[in-house]
């Protein structure tokens, strides 16, 4: 399995109390699954990201990513692990107003120290496979929203990630253009065997995924569509 957490708990300080964000939640994604985790606002489904992206330590519970027990792992570690492992979707594309669309992809490479010329032509690779070719030289106001958020995915495969984690995609798209950002990431996780957690609350993009897990108060299990649509009706104080 490319990503695995196991009976992870996490809390955060509620006053004189602590709220649980996640209650014991397992989740396993092997390479070339698409999974998605549906659920209501404050079930939980960020703080599961960023436990799964090595941002947040669990108060207890056992992180893998890519083979690596990330669990305890200090900050440096993690951000490696980070960097070489894990690719992230953000719900809003962030991209830098001044740059290209290849510049977008290039940035972090730059900064990292990385080959200049091996980056390129991964990102010409990248930008071709999203459908993006012959827009290298746009910039983010000259592109539409589904556009945006495909550099964005490009973006996130840069590093060749084992593991792809995706917040909300099309949260700011029409539903033409949210279908294709889905079926878009269903093909790259295939073809590139990427263990792929998406969380979201469109249910008409679920058609397209291999596994649905459905979030409540801080839980995590399997469901059908009928199940995924209960679970988004409902919530509770966000977390």
């Amino acid at each position: 399995m490319s990503l695995v957490l196991s009976d992870i708990v996490l809390t955060y300080p509620d006053g004189d109390r602590r709220l649980t964000a996640l209650d014991h939640v397992d989740l396993s994604v092997a390479p070339g699954e698409f999974t998605a985790v549906v659920g209501p606002s404050g079930s939980g489904k960020s703080s599961l990201l960023a436990v799964a992206a090595t941002l947040i330590t669990p108060d207890s519970g056992t992180v893998r990513v890519a083979g690596h027990d990330v669990t305890r792992a200090g900050q440096a570690a993690r951000t490696r692990i980070r960097g070489d492992h894990v690719g992230i979707v953000f719900q809003q594309s962030n991209l830098l107003a001044s740059l290209t669309t290849l510049d977008q992809l290039l940035v972090m490479t730059h900064l990292s120290g990385g080959s200049t010329r091996e980056a390129a032509s991964r990102a010409r690779e990248l930008l071709d496979a999203v459908d993006l070719a012959g827009k290298e030289h746009k910039r983010p106001h000259q592109l539409s929203g589904g556009e945006r958020q495909r550099v964005n995915i490009a973006r996130a495969l840069m590093n060749r990630p084992e593991v792809l984690l995706v917040d909300e995609p099309t949260s700011a798209l029409d539903h033409h253009r949210g279908e294709r950002i889905v079926s878009l990431l269903a093909d790259l996780t295939r073809q590139n065997g990427l263990a792929t957690v998406m969380v979201t609350h469109d249910l008409a993009t679920l058609a397209k995924v291999d596994t649905v897990l459905t979030m409540s108060d801080g839980g995590l299990a399997a469901g059908d569509d009928a199940e995924a649509a209960a679970a988004v009706g409902g919530g509770r104080s966000p977390v």
